[in-house]
């Protein structure tokens, strides 16, 4: 497994583990919308990590078989963003449009405290 690999295999976890805090906020606190919003948000964070990810890993097999590649697709991820701030807005009584935001930019949280982490470690 090469380290890109295991670096997003990591980031999957971190993001798991997230995503489990939030549900047990659902379940055991009063503030349902809020924590329904960073469950939606970073679902939405989870599918454009996973989208980043597919997508490079095609750069790099372009690159290598010396083919064109288009485009890494930055355009469908934050159309994917605006579809769970859409969703926040349509549908308030479940939703908290703030924590929505919160929980798409969960992926880049994750990945700011991990290379903190890994600068701290050298």
């Amino acid at each position: 497994m090469t380290e890109y690999n295991a670096t997003f295999r990591k980031y999957i976890k971190y993001m798991f583990f997230l995503l489990s805090i939030f549900v047990l906020g659902y379940g055991f606190t009063p503030y349902h919308s809020i924590f329904l919003g960073l469950i939606l948000g970073s679902l939405f964070s989870l599918f454009n990590l996973w989208s980043m990810y597919s997508k490079v890993e095609r750069l790099g097999q372009a690159v290598i078989h010396k083919k064109k590649v288009k485009t890494l697709g930055s355009l469908s991820r934050l159309l994917m963003g605006g579809l769970a701030a859409l969703i926040a807005l349509r549908y308030p009584q479940y939703f908290h449009l703030l924590s929505v935001v919160v929980g798409l930019m969960a992926i880049y949280i994750i990945m700011l405290i991990d290379s903190l982490m890994q600068a701290i470690r050298s």
